[in-house]
């Protein structure tokens, strides 16, 4: 099949890549030329396991390329999968349409009759009905297209696979849209004939769909870290529990690691898009509020006990930080945790030196005070304090036997509740941990 995918960001990019993966022709559009140029390359402009080389695969075979045109985009295909960035307003918490609408405005005078528009970007519930009367307005006399939403669930870092082998997928139609379904099936076969299931639904639970899903998991994220707190307060240990929590099927382990808490360029954002929207509908939203804030308060807690661990002041003395993403796989530090915690310490007067082994370049961007260094040991070469951020699994590989050579006072905080306690304490390393005694 032809296919178009208008927005090639962190995920029309991906999405491309794995739609010529799944043996269909592909063609990506986005209005960023340095973008377009080096996806054609095969070069994705982020880190992304994976993604490189698909992209490096598919756009040598010729069945995957970039263009600029939505002239062009609209005469290859009369199938689009809107993948558009719709980030958080300025000053607000709503979605901002922007870039989704004009993408519609563009496309819609381009379009043949039955053409099909697929809407994978998260937006607020709603929105598709306005996008139908965006199309109506612009498309030809005479031309009619079918609108769909089928909402993306990739996690950054395993993105390719969620792409190519998720846990599910939506398809919000209009009523009636058997032939939209039809196609939709067509192009996702080879997916569908792994047992995956398909939720067919209306157009605004497909919407709502996806923010439930990254409310619900931001919930479960933050219960865990309130209960970390509760276990520091009374000697208990937050690993057990959650270990016995995810035990009961109703509850599950997913989700239930306790640490810094989440961040990133989405979770953050897509609760916050979902609580707005709920409460211009009427709805209360109090849960989802302190959901949000309990995440907030895990970086300040990490902050407050750096300055304990450093005898109630932070101001000169010596900061390590490993991690600067918001996640491992990454070199995203969109509200990344980690950078957040460097941030207010070197706001209270730490001298901060921080390392990540993907994130540096965009660390040094948006915070171009905090000193980076692409060496792990040299970030705590004579540091009063190691504070573990980002759990990549360089940062568990390392021998802390040999690291603490370097370190003026061997103390670290493990935010991440990955390092081992036994190892670094036998090593000789006033070891502390969140949600642990």
């Amino acid at each position: 099949m032809k296919l178009t995918v208008i927005g090639c960001g962190y995920l029309g990019a991906t999405h491309a890549a794995a739609l010529a993966e799944l043996g269909h022709q592909v063609l990506g559009m986005d209005t960023d030329p340095a973008k377009v140029a080096a996806l054609n390359q095969g070069r994705a402009p982020f880190v992304e396991p994976g993604l490189n080389d698909l992209l490096t695969k598919h756009t040598a075979a010729g069945n995957l390329r970039f263009t600029t045109s939505c002239t062009e985009a609209a005469a290859f295909a009369d199938l689009h999968f809107l993948d558009v960035g719709t980030p958080q307003q300025t000053g607000s918490s709503a979605y901002d349409l922007t870039q989704l609408r004009t993408a519609v405005r563009h496309l819609a005078p381009l379009l043949d009759d039955g053409a099909l528009i697929i809407g994978r970007s998260t937006v607020p519930v709603g929105t598709a009905t306005q996008l139908r009367h965006l199309l109506d307005e612009h498309l030809r006399d005479g031309v009619r297209a079918r609108l769909a939403w089928s909402p993306e669930f990739l996690r950054e870092s395993r993105a390719v696979q969620d792409t190519l082998r998720p846990d599910r997928i939506v398809l919000g139609l209009e009523d009636g849209d058997t032939t939209g379904e039809a196609r939709f099936r067509a192009v996702h076969a080879d997916i569908l004939a792994t047992g995956t299931p398909l939720v067919v639904t209306d157009l605004p639970t497909a919407e709502l769909i996806k923010g439930a899903a990254n409310a619900f998991l931001a919930t479960k994220i933050s219960f865990i870290n309130l209960m970390a707190e509760l276990c520091e307060h009374t000697g208990a240990d937050v690993r057990h529990l959650a270990h016995a929590l995810g035990h009961d099927p109703r509850i599950g382990p997913a989700g239930m690691r306790p640490g810094l808490g989440y961040g990133g360029g989405c979770l953050p954002k897509d609760l916050a898009g979902f609580t707005h929207r709920a409460e211009e509908l009427g709805t209360d939203t109090g849960l989802l509020r302190e959901v949000a804030s309990i995440n907030q308060h895990r970086r300040e807690r990490t902050v407050a006990l750096a300055h304990e661990l450093l005898d109630g002041t932070v101001t000169g003395r010596r900061i390590a930080i490993w991690g600067a993403s918001f996640k491992p796989g990454t070199d995203d530090t969109r509200d990344s945790p980690a950078l957040a915690v460097a941030d207010a310490l070197q706001r209270a007067g730490a001298e901060i030196t921080i390392h990540d082994p993907a994130a540096l370049e965009n660390a040094r961007r948006a915070h171009p005070q905090l000193a980076c260094t692409d060496d792990p040991v040299h970030a705590l070469t004579d540091a009063d304090l190691l504070l573990h951020l980002t759990d990549w699994p360089q940062y568990a590989a390392q021998n802390p036997s040999d690291v603490i050579k370097h370190i003026a006072v061997a103390t670290v905080l493990d935010a991440r509740g990955t390092l081992d306690a036994n190892r670094w304490r036998t090593a000789g390393w006033s070891f502390h941990a969140l949600g642990r005694r």
